[in-house]
């Protein structure tokens, strides 16, 4: 099971750190993503990052902005996101596979939280 947190209103440039804690203990050998889906859009991609958490990578969108990390001893991935746009608008979901290394498409997980919604006012 992922719950994520970290979720709320905040203005354009500002920052929030979402967090997604693992009831399990496999976590720490599992890919952990992050996606977001706007109303009447799909869920797209934010960034992902490997078991070790040697790899990452990121939407061209979010790059530079955005930093995926995770604490295996902790059970917990985090996503911190600094200069907020209003696009970045959407609800958040973080999601885990033990099955890959690092996974852009959301069919590529098979663990999914209830999702935080971020808001970024202009």
């Amino acid at each position: 099971q992922l719950v994520e947190s970290g979720g709320g209103l905040v203005q354009a440039g500002g920052s929030l750190r979402l967090s997604c804690a693992a009831s399990s203990g496999a976590f720490s050998t599992a890919a952990v993503g992050w996606f977001r889906q706007a109303p009447g859009k799909e869920r797209d991609f934010v960034a992902t990052i490997s078991w070790g958490g040697r790899t990452t990578s990121y939407a061209e969108s979010v790059k530079g902005r955005f930093t995926i990390s995770r604490n295996n001893a902790e059970s917990t991935a985090y996503l911190q996101m600094s200069s907020l746009e209003p696009d970045d608008t959407a609800v958040y979901y973080c999601a885990a596979s033990e099955s890959i290394d690092t996974g852009t498409d959301p069919g590529q997980y098979n663990y999914w939280g209830q999702g935080t919604q971020v808001t970024v006012s202009s």
